[in-house]
């Protein structure tokens, strides 16, 4: 059950409304400060998952910034692991010549052996902290390069004992839309024993215009693909105008679209587990959003006494804040917008759920996936 606080309500006049402990209910919902709650801000009151709740699978992206993952992050992982199908460490930059850049997981492969989680290996098209199409061209002229891009691949899989492939190629040219269905094909039949795995841009039809779009042909990349992660996030972003990360009427029509080309058994909705933070007015090339965790959101909103607004339209919450004479706008994800995409994957009947990116904690979300759903265990 989710519970929205309301003025003059505390931790414990909550906990007694529904007859639950209350240092439980704070340590549940992961309260950096139970004594203070904010207006508007959810909770989420514990109850028996229900035994016949659906079975779907779940993946989290992992990302890291330094040379190896901080000591917090392999923790967060841990934590999570007892709910997470798949664990995709975030990236194997391709190169030219077919080598991959080293990525140093630093014992994220002990834990997922340990949680029985499947690794993935993550290969994507970024070159100078960018995706490109003319890497990506590069690789797709040259057979002699994929083949020794394909046994790095592998190689690196077997290092790690990861079970499945996954491949992230953005901004691709539409004249290589095709080479990039016949690159997967060879993949595929390159790894066999291993899963292939493919993110997708969010388009609403086969005919979408856009260097995002144009190089992701759904119908064939699901046919070749055990699976796809469609991106079904960044509608508002670090460098554009304030709204929600990932509003339910857009991510509906994604998937609906994508439900004509793709078996809804291969579709595995993308979920942001972070919200930005802009300073108004917005202006096109001030400094660009602050990516902050639902959790960091809630403290912020704590810090600066700032009530919570939820909009209906979008389902997601969202509240603004004044510092150093300037105000600020912050959207985020909270209880009752993840049950709006848990619904939606209930409705549409999807494979499961996929999260960018666990490095920002979302205490919330991993018990409501609990509550409402079976996360799949795939045994090694």
């Amino acid at each position: 059950m989710i519970y929205v606080v309301k003025s003059g309500d505390s931790l414990y006049s909550i906990a007694n409304r529904f007859n639950v402990n209350a240092a439980n209910l704070a340590t549940l919902n992961e309260l950096e400060d139970p004594d203070v709650l904010v207006i508007g801000q959810t909770l989420v009151i514990p109850g028996a998952p229900d035994p016949s709740r659906p079975t779907i699978e779940s993946n989290a992206y992992v990302e890291w910034y330094t040379e190896r993952p901080a000591q917090s992050l392999l923790d967060e992982v841990k934590k999570r692991g007892p709910l997470l199908t798949y664990m995709m460490p975030f990236s194997y930059d391709v190169k030219r010549d077919g080598s991959l850049t080293p990525l140093n997981w630093n014992g994220l492969e002990q834990i997922a052996a340990d949680e029985n989680i499947i690794a993935a290996i993550v290969i994507s098209n970024i070159e100078d902290g960018a995706f490109s199409d003319t890497l990506a061209q590069a690789i797709f002229a040259d057979p002699a390069i994929q083949d020794k891009l394909i046994q790095n691949i592998l190689a690196e899989a077997k290092a790690k004992n990861a079970k499945d492939i996954h491949v992230d190629f953005e901004y691709l040219r539409k004249e290589d839309r095709q080479a990039y269905v016949d690159f997967l094909k060879k993949l595929k039949e390159a790894a066999k024993g291993l899963a292939l795995s493919v993110a997708l841009a969010p388009k609403t039809s086969a005919t979408q215009v856009g260097k995002w779009y144009e190089g992701h042909d759904y119908k064939q990349i699901g046919e070749v693909a055990d699976f796809v992660v469609i991106m079904t996030y960044e509608w508002g972003y670090s460098g554009g105008p304030p709204m929600a990360v990932s509003p339910i009427g857009p991510v509906r029509e994604v998937l609906t679209y994508a439900l004509t080309e793709i078996p809804g058994n291969k579709i595995m909705m993308g979920q942001n587990l972070y919200g930005y933070d802009w300073t108004l007015p917005f202006k096109v090339g001030n400094p660009n959003a602050r990516a902050l965790s639902p959790k960091q959101a809630i403290e912020l909103a704590r810090e600066r006494n700032a009530a919570i607004s939820y909009d209906t339209k979008s389902q997601a919450p969202y509240f603004n804040y004044w510092l150093d004479g300037k105000e600020h706008v912050v959207w985020f994800e909270d209880a009752r917008s993840i049950n709006a995409k848990f619904e939606l994957i209930k409705e549409l009947g999807l494979r499961g759920i996929s999260y960018w990116h666990i490095g920002f904690p979302f205490p919330q979300n991993w018990l409501l996936l609990n509550e409402l759903f079976q996360v799949k265990k795939v045994q090694s």
